[in-house]
């Protein structure tokens, strides 16, 4: 009886297929330029090594794939649509964490060599007082 409610997964015509693999590929280059305009709900795929633009307009649920010789701008199923964004989505964040990541990583170790380095400094400065302590008072005799 549950079987009846259960959500069919959606059967993508050839072309869908075809340009959901288009799209996937270009998201695994990493040369591949990802801009979002949220607000506009555009989203900018360009990749100059491959010659192939992707632009996809949400709120029309309109797919525009542009290489050197062609343009083509086609409006889709807004499942359709909505499962190439989310995948777009799940890689400018997986881009971003990256970056992200590496700013981290990069301060740890700024941090970690400027802190080594106080220390260091903070040693020679001690040593350098003790010495000059011991140094003045083995030669002279203080008068109270």
């Amino acid at each position: 009886m549950f079987n009846l409610f259960r959500k069919k997964p959606k059967v993508y015509s050839k072309i869908e297929s075809h340009i959901f693999g288009i799209i996937s590929e270009l998201l695994k280059i990493p040369s591949t330029d990802i801009n979002v305009d949220e607000l506009g709900g555009k989203y900018y795929l360009s990749n100059e090594e491959q010659h192939f633009k992707v632009t996809i307009l949400s709120n029309d649920y309109v797919i525009r794939l542009t290489n050197t010789r062609d343009s083509v701008a086609e409006k889709y199923d807004k499942v359709f649509v909505e499962h190439v964004l989310t995948a777009v989505k799940e890689e400018k964040h997986r881009r971003m964490e990256l970056v992200y990541d590496s700013i981290t990583n990069s301060i740890e170790k700024m941090a970690e060599r400027l802190h080594n380095t106080l220390i260091e400094s903070n040693e020679t400065e001690t040593e350098k007082v003790l010495h000059l302590e011991t140094k003045h008072t083995k030669g002279n005799k203080v008068n109270y």
